[in-house]
């Protein structure tokens, strides 16, 4: 199948959403289809794959990372004509999810919606009415799945939530998948390598995301600043960008902690090298208040890694409390005494470890791009007669006027 990918992130952005695409087009590549990405441009990045179509973008205001698509592409419908596409997936309700929309009701071809996040605990962007915004912002993401074909989410949370918001649209749980060969290999030494100044005997907690507010990271800090006062042994690594950067590593110096063995932040690194990451860590922590699945959980235990998450949407699914690691409330105490207990505990860590990769075996990349596989051969068949009859009329209106 042909399918047309609408998103407004894309490479060289990195987010949960831009991994699920590529962890999804390599695999859905592997099973023979084509994959069509239409998505924002980026300063001085050129594409080094093909089949991507980018569209004129500005700056987003509040990030300068992330560019905000134009949503004018000249010639873009007879483009979609030509390429013949099966399916239209879209990864966002807003500008290009919109271009999707219009497109694929256009042209009669299926259309899939991913609802990656929950829009609405994003209001904090807006600087007045959240309130207001957080209604409209309901009533609009909600109206956006009902026109949808189909919608993919990454938890049964999220499916819950929608149903709670009347949407009629046929849901599918289908969280993002690990890429398991990519972690056949790691180096177990990697961050000792690079960052020489870790003590040699310290554990190493990991957390992996965007530096940004709903990542909950000033508890996060705050909290392994309490573990350190009991387990000095301890170093803590932020394997992330974003916004609250500069801010998060002046609380980490607020507290007395050092950002060269204490707290280290490395910035966003490319996936093969965050793999190495993974491996060399010995603990995953996890604050996030507002996932829809948490990718990283998984990521991490594809290498492995028990966790200790508060407990909260997009968490639960992944993490099995007191089976690959510990969920939390959102008390410090009590989160600092999940990683104590862990790191304590040499037989719970040992089978917390073995549990890890068998989660991660659960959830590969490729048994859930067999899942959203089998939701566009489902789309596809039902559609067939419909654009039937319409390839029949533009061959009859054809042939009368020759």
């Amino acid at each position: 199948m042909k399918i047309g990918v609408f998103t407004d992130s894309y490479k060289p952005y990195t987010s949960g959403v831009v991994t699920s695409i590529t962890t999804f087009k390599y695999e859905l590549n592997k099973l023979g289809h084509d994959i069509y990405i239409f998505a924002p441009s980026y300063p001085d990045y050129e594409d080094e794959e093909e089949k991507v179509y980018r569209f004129f973008s500005l700056p987003a205001p509040t990030n300068p990372d992330y560019t905000l698509a134009v949503p004018v592409h000249p010639g873009l419908s007879m483009l979609i004509k030509r390429l013949d596409l099966d399916i239209i997936h879209v990864h966002s309700p807003f500008t290009m999810g919109r271009v999707g929309l219009h497109n694929a009701k256009r042209q009669g071809i299926p259309l899939v919606f991913t609802y990656h996040t929950l829009y609405d605990q994003y209001v904090h962007y807006v600087p007045i009415a959240q309130d207001l915004a957080r209604e409209i912002t309901i009533k609009y993401s909600t109206n956006f799945c009902n026109q949808c074909d189909h919608v993919i989410v990454p938890s049964t949370e999220v499916e819950a939530k929608l149903k709670e918001l009347k949407v009629k649209a046929p849901v599918s749980v289908i969280p993002t998948g690990v890429p398991l060969h990519k972690f056949q290999n790691g180096d177990k030494e990697y961050l000792r390598k690079q960052y020489p100044s870790i003590p040699k005997d310290n554990k190493i907690l990991l957390f992996v995301g965007r530096l940004t507010k709903e990542k909950n990271l000033g508890f996060l800090i705050n909290a392994f600043n309490l573990l350190k006062k009991e387990r000095p042994d301890t170093t803590l690594v932020l394997t992330a960008q974003g916004p609250l950067e500069h801010e998060l590593k002046k609380l980490a110096v607020s507290l007395g902690l050092s950002l060269e063995k204490d707290v280290i932040f490395t910035g966003a690194l490319p996936f093969d090298t965050l793999v190495n990451v993974y491996f060399s860590a010995d603990l995953f922590v996890f604050a996030s208040l507002t996932e829809t699945q948490g990718l990283v959980l998984i990521e991490a235990m594809a290498a492995g890694l028990p966790v200790v998450a508060v407990k909260a949407n997009g968490v639960i699914d992944m993490v099995d409390d007191g089976v690959n690691g510990y969920l939390t409330g959102c008390d410090m105490e009590e989160f600092v005494s999940a990683i104590k207990r862990i790191l304590v505990d040499e037989e719970t860590y040992a089978s917390f470890k073995d549990n890890a990769y068998k989660k991660a075996d659960l959830l590969s990349s490729a048994n859930m791009a067999k899942k959203l596989e089998n939701v566009y051969l489902e789309l596809y068949e039902k559609s067939r007669p419909k654009r039937m009859r319409k390839y029949h009329v533009i061959d009859w209106i054809y042939r009368l006027g020759s």
